[in-house]
């Protein structure tokens, strides 16, 4: 028998790949934070000898789940203000409580809480966007967090930079310093359309062709964005966008709410990824992203949270349940984006995205062992008939008992094993308190 790190034992399997899967009654070998073999539960004996065994007769391990889009170092600023439009959130709440607060100290917790709370979810690895990315970077690496670091790029200056030329120094930087992890990854992540100029648009395509990695973007959130577009530009920004080499397979095109027809083909001729924010569109009534028609154009559509701002929570899970009945409801037809599409939504696609799906969006051998245990013999969870269909529509995060990310056990039945969570409640009740008490 082969000696391993660790045998888990599950009622069901959900590989993601090949669709429609479901294993019953089998197990995961991990060994080196890989899937090695996927196997029958009577076979387990006969072939390893693990160092750490677990049997979770009535649980089902997915893939870990992936947060395709959020602002990590937000998370200290849930529920600041709430209620809003997007364009008043923005200029009139959250840019000034930035201003004021965002510092290293602060993007370190804030992001400590985030990784937190996504792990508490069966979160394994976001796609972030936010100032200090290099604290990001350092506070990912000591919670066993993935991520794909977003070396963010505005016009204006801020607290984290002066200009153009630092943001992007900044960001090839720390991209060089992370080569090599293998939890971290890094996309060029100018904020949007109506933030960012030409030429600093195309210095970050030129980027992203050398360093072939990802462009993370807001791109068409809101009617005022196309409006503005319009009146700046003499164009839509996709077609703006479109001129500056920037529709291409490596943009991930975050919102997307307000589209035409003819977009929609365009995007999908050039292979841009959508990531698709339900929740956050829906509390900002920034539009409805047409999912179900981008995924039947062909289009790769995953999921993310946003931040905690604007959500308010980062909960993956919920975002699946909320894509799947927005899509229905969008398309006027009840089987559009199905319970099985929406998991893919929050696994694989959320990897082709993130240009990780070699690594990780699915349970399969030779992958990263990232991989989540959902507890399905709660009152809360019974009966079932259909197991992709429970986790989508009646499955909450509070079933997350147990989180793998490259074989590493980060939660074990429900508590963090990488962050102190008694620490963490102070530290975030004190700046809750700083806030309350200064204001923005």
């Amino acid at each position: 028998m082969r000696p391993i790190d660790t045998i888990i034992n599950a009622r069901w399997v959900i590989p993601v790949d090949p669709s429609s899967t479901v294993l019953e009654d089998h197990a995961l070998a991990l060994h080196d934070g890989e899937i090695i073999d996927i196997l029958p539960i009577p076979k387990v004996d006969e072939r390893y000898q693990p160092k750490t065994f677990l049997s979770m007769g009535e649980h089902a391990l997915i893939p870990g789940l992936i947060n395709a889009h959020t602002h990590a170092g937000m998370n200290l600023f849930r529920g600041l203000a709430d209620d809003l439009p997007l364009m008043t959130w923005l200029n009139d709440h959250i840019w000034p409580a930035e201003n004021r607060w965002v510092s290293d100290e602060f993007t370190h917790d804030s992001t400590q809480l985030a990784i937190a709370e996504m792990m508490r979810g069966g979160v394994t690895c976001f796609n972030d966007m936010f100032y200090f990315p290099e604290t990001v970077v350092h506070t990912c690496t000591q919670s066993g967090m993935r991520a794909c670091i977003g070396l963010i790029v505005l016009d204006f200056p801020t607290m984290y930079a002066g200009g153009v030329d630092e943001y992007i120094s900044k960001g090839l930087d720390l991209h060089d310093r992370c080569k090599g992890r293998k939890l971290i990854s890094t996309a060029l992540a100018p904020h949007a359309p109506y933030t960012v100029s030409d030429e600093p648009l195309k210095r970050i395509r030129s980027y992203a062709d050398q360093l072939d990695i990802p462009i993370h973007m807001h791109v068409h959130e809101t009617a005022d964005e196309i409006q503005r577009g319009i009146q700046s530009h003499g164009v839509r920004p996709i077609a703006r966008l479109a001129k500056l080499g920037l529709i291409s397979p490596a943009l991930n095109a975050v919102h997307m709410t307000q589209l035409e027809d003819s977009e929609i083909e365009q995007l999908a001729a050039a292979g841009v990824h959508v990531i698709h924010c339900p929740e956050s569109n829906l509390k900002l009534a920034s539009g409805f992203c047409p999912a179900h028609r981008l995924m039947n154009a062909g289009i790769n559509v995953a999921l993310g949270t946003d931040g905690a701002a604007s959500n308010n929570d980062l909960d993956i899970l919920g975002e699946m349940r909320s894509a799947a009945l927005l899509g229905k409801a969008v398309a006027n037809d009840a089987t559009a984006v199905p319970a099985e599409t929406a998991l893919r939504m929050a696994t694989i696609n959320g990897a082709k995205a993130l240009g990780l799906d070699h690594r990780i969006g699915t349970l399969e051998i030779g992958k990263a062992a990232d991989v989540v245990a959902i507890k399905l013999n709660d009152i809360e969870s019974m009966p079932f008939y259909n197991l992709y269909s429970q986790l989508v529509y009646a499955t909450g995060r509070d079933k997350v008992s147990d989180v793998w990310i490259a074989g590493r056990h980060v939660l074990k039945d429900r508590q963090l094993t990488t962050i102190d969570e008694h620490q963490l409640k102070q530290k975030v009740s004190e700046w809750g308190r700083r806030i309350r008490t200064t204001g923005t």
